[in-house]
């Protein structure tokens, strides 16, 4: 397979690739090092349209394919892992449910301005003792006359720290099966916990989430009660094909960083890169990469067509993330002292390639999951 982008496609990727070398890349070192929020970055994506390019025109989006928004997702990783994951998050699974099961309300006053970055959302899964196994979720939502009692505990929340609002799962009265709601963070009961140091992806601001007796209306339960795992599974696929595309943004930006350094660090008076071994590891981070696009290429259009795609996004994250982090390695390999040292981005981008076999499921349960799709 052979993948070629179409026109507007094309321009997508020039479009955001300009950004990212102007506006993104000159402070990657900074968010890294401040493990700031990127404020100023984060709504000038939005004035690229990037936060609505999965939702139709009517809703006030772009009506994007899910190949232009992987294009996308792989420019703002190039320049910074942290912006690109901030910014799908914003993108993917914060307003997803909002858009499918949001009220007048909910829609106008948070889905409307997180697509023009006015307002930033997040999503809340993870527990402490619920990560892989999210039927372990011990949040409760108490059913009670005029809505929900919210009450529990989530861990590693992207973006907690500054959203004004969350889609939290949740367990509800005598339901198996878990629920979505939508939960202002402005609410009582509603308590940001401490932020979490990470080893990568610093500027994606990450921290621990209580609800301590959060009082929801009726309305902001999002679609049926006990639906929420066919819904999370409703873009389960896109979560795993975008976080391919933030591996392969980091992969190519270390395989192009390695790359120059080759052409120009002169030793034994010749370019490294003329040194047959040098080459060799070129070679080899060469096919990965246009191996990883055309697969990233292939999910893609597998979602956008709406055919079966489960085990192919499984796949393709798992592949794309071990093909990053070996990239990555062997980039650094090339730049020798200069690949371990600070003031250089190739030790972030070890770092921040690290995130990709965590996100989107585990690799080791990608695994699993693979393995029951061929029947085992």
């Amino acid at each position: 397979m052979n993948y070629q982008l179409t026109e507007t496609q094309e321009l997508i990727q020039h479009t955001f690739r300009n950004f990212v070398d102007k506006e993104v890349k000159p402070q990657a070192e900074r968010l890294d090092l401040e493990k700031e929020f990127p404020t100023e970055i984060f709504k000038k994506v939005a004035n690229l349209g990037f936060y609505g390019m999965r939702y139709p025109d009517e809703a006030g989006g772009t009506g994007a394919d899910i190949l232009s928004y992987c294009i996308a997702v792989a420019e703002l990783a190039r320049g910074s892992a942290s912006v690109a994951a901030a910014c799908s998050m914003q993108s993917l699974m914060a307003t997803y449910f909002l858009y499918r099961f949001g009220d007048a309300e909910i829609r106008e006053n948070y889905f409307a301005k997180a697509l023009t970055g006015e307002k930033i959302g997040t999503i809340c899964m993870t527990e402490p003792d619920a990560g892989s196994d999210l039927m372990n979720v011990k949040t409760s939502a108490k059913v009670v006359e005029d809505g929900f009692i919210l009450s529990g505990q989530k861990i590693w929340i992207t973006s907690a720290p500054v959203a004004n609002f969350m889609t939290v799962l949740s367990r509800t009265d005598n339901y198996e099966k878990l629920s979505i709601f939508f939960v202002p963070t402005h609410l009582d009961g509603v308590i940001i916990g401490r932020n979490i140091d990470k080893l990568g992806v610093r500027a994606s601001v990450t921290s621990e989430v209580s609800f301590d007796n959060v009082k929801l209306p009726r309305n902001y339960l999002l679609g049926k009660i006990g639906e929420a795992n066919k819904y999370l599974i409703e873009i389960l696929a896109e979560i795993r094909v975008m976080t391919a595309a933030i591996a392969f943004g980091i992969a190519t930006a270390a395989y192009q960083d390695a790359l120059e350094y080759a052409k120009s660090r002169i030793q034994f008076g010749k370019p490294i890169g003329k040194f047959q071994l040098v080459q060799e590891k070129f070679a080899d981070m060469a096919v990965k990469l246009e191996t990883s696009k055309q697969m990233i290429y292939h999910a893609a259009r597998l979602c956008d067509l709406g055919l079966p795609r489960m085990k192919e996004a499984a796949i393709v994250k798992l592949y794309v993330s071990e093909c990053a982090n070996s990239i990555c390695d062997e980039a650094s390999r090339v730049m020798a002292s200069y690949g371990y040292a600070m003031e250089y981005p190739m030790q972030r981008y070890l770092r921040d390639a690290r995130f990709t076999l965590i996100g989107g499921g585990t690799n080791e349960i990608l695994k699993v999951n693979i393995a029951k799709e061929l029947g085992l």
